[in-house]
């Protein structure tokens, strides 16, 4: 894969993170539907992983790629691993910081981006990446920081879409376009931006990240009752509290639309 191009990083609108950011915890805004939806499935396959590999907590050095509003990184901080977050959005950090305050949790958030991040080599144990990776401007240059930054054996933990035609119609056009359906911003997603598991894997092998598998994630009901909630939700007939409430996403072994995968750090790695 390359850098994206110009005409097409015009399209995507990153800039919803600065504008609405303080409405990250907001229980009835669109953003927050990642913690009601995204969240449980992320934090459970990331203490999967840790599980597995045996991390121990307390002495794990952990860093979040694009944190927003740090919705996913202060339950991270909650299983008792030293969080750093980072994220380009000053707006969205503020209310992460707050958020982090009130709930008497030890996060250090800066701000940078993925493609130049501010730490050193060999800094962190865990770096997460989740909803990000579509949204960079130089996707092989964020593969190439993280590896950087993580030490030998680090594991790397990330979620993305697959840019499929099932992604198109579902992400792109129910999910944001097609009226009688949409719930989320206009542009928040590009699918030219979507990134298929073999270009993921073959960024990880040439930064000697060592790619361990992908797991599909889907919601836990059918496609017809999800359609018939997003348009409750669309005229308003549901909250996206109670629309969050309908249903969760869990692993599939269908990769077609989004997946969830892992790597190791390995520095005797071969680059192809």
């Amino acid at each position: 894969m390359k850098k994206v191009s110009d005409e097409t990083y015009s399209l995507i609108n990153n800039d919803i993170y600065d504008i609405e950011g303080d409405r990250w915890w907001h229980p009835d805004f669109s953003l927050n539907l990642i913690r009601t939806l995204y969240n449980p499935f992320r934090v459970n396959y990331a203490k999967k992983i840790i599980n597995q590999l045996k991390v121990n907590p307390a002495k794990t050095k952990v860093l979040e790629v694009g944190c927003g509003g740090g919705i996913f990184i202060e339950d991270i901080a909650k299983m008792g691993l030293i969080t750093t977050g980072i994220d380009p959005s000053e707006q969205s950090l503020n209310i992460a910081i707050q958020h982090a305050k009130e709930n008497n949790l030890t996060i250090k958030y800066e701000k940078g981006i993925g493609e130049n991040l501010p730490f050193q080599n060999n800094a962190f144990d865990i770096v997460f990446c989740c909803d990000v990776l579509e949204h960079v401007r130089d996707l092989p240059k964020v593969i190439s920081e993280i590896s950087r930054v993580l030490k030998n054996g680090g594991i790397f933990i990330y979620d993305t879409f697959n840019r499929t035609y099932f992604s198109k119609i579902s992400i792109i056009k129910i999910l944001q376009e097609w009226k009688r359906w949409a719930i989320m911003p206009p542009n928040l997603h590009v699918w030219k931006m979507f990134i298929k598991p073999d270009e993921i894997r073959f960024l990880l092998r040439k930064n000697q990240l060592d790619w361990k598998e992908h797991r599909g994630i889907k919601p836990d009901i059918s496609y017809l009752k999800m359609l018939r909630y997003l348009h409750q939700r669309a005229v308003g007939e549901l909250t996206y509290v109670e629309f969050g409430k309908k249903f969760r996403m869990v692993e599939s072994k269908s990769t077609q639309i989004m997946y969830m995968g892992y790597a190791i750090k390995n520095n005797n790695s071969k680059n192809t």
